[in-house]
């Protein structure tokens, strides 16, 4: 990959998404996700197709990850809608076929759910922008498997660090690997000047509970 080590990946992500506004920090001024979920962040990983040189470093992270751990990977498979561009960059550079999960199947003609060509036994890695509580990424890798074929990992952009996500994969032994992370983000942020080291704890406590944030 150019310029940038995988050592160094989740820290120059972090700054990334912070530097185009992918991820917006407000710890005084909570966001209200459409879950009614009071949070400290606001993440829109779609932005990163927007900027080149982000995109690119995302798309060399992923290609550098699945030469390292999954070199026997078969086919990139993007989640519905927001990791098809990723999946299509990661597939391109390592020279792969390249497929993609919809949430659920069509209701008419073939009623697929995955689209492009995944056949039974292929080592699949699916592509993901972002992880919250790993519902629907892990039901994207579900509908692989359940196609016949091999999940080797899901990865994603950013993850933010739930348990609920982190035990539900363990428990569907399914690897789970991201470029970046909600501690890594909180720490570029204060670097960055991005919010006050006072709120540190605040943003810490969230993810920890995040039910209990802001009341």
């Amino acid at each position: 990959m150019s310029q940038v080590k995988l050592s160094e990946l989740p820290k120059t992500i972090a700054a990334s998404l912070l530097e185009i506004g992918a991820v917006a920090l407000s710890p005084n001024e909570p966001f209200t996700w459409t879950s009614g979920l009071k949070s400290p962040i606001y993440c829109d990983n779609r932005l990163t197709m927007s900027y080149p040189a982000i995109r690119e470093l995302v798309a060399d992270g992923f290609a550098a990850v699945i030469r390292e751990r999954y070199p026997d990977v078969e086919v990139i498979a993007g989640t519905s809608t927001a990791g098809i561009p990723h999946a299509a960059w990661v597939a391109h550079k390592l020279g792969l076929p390249m497929a993609y999960i919809r949430d659920k199947a069509k209701g008419h003609g073939k009623q697929n759910q995955i689209e492009g060509r995944i056949e039974p036994g292929q080592k699949v890695v699916v592509i993901e922008d972002l992880i919250s509580t790993g519902g629907s990424s892990l039901k994207a890798g579900l509908a692989v498997r359940e196609a016949g074929a091999e999940v080797l990992a899901v990865l994603a952009i950013f993850t933010y660090q739930f348990e609920q996500a982190t035990s539900a994969f363990a428990e569907a032994n399914m690897p789970l690997e991201t470029l970046s992370n909600y501690s890594e983000l909180i720490e570029a942020a204060v670097e960055l000047g991005k919010v006050k080291s006072d709120d540190m704890l605040k943003l810490q406590a969230w993810r920890e509970d995040p039910q209990s944030f802001g009341k």
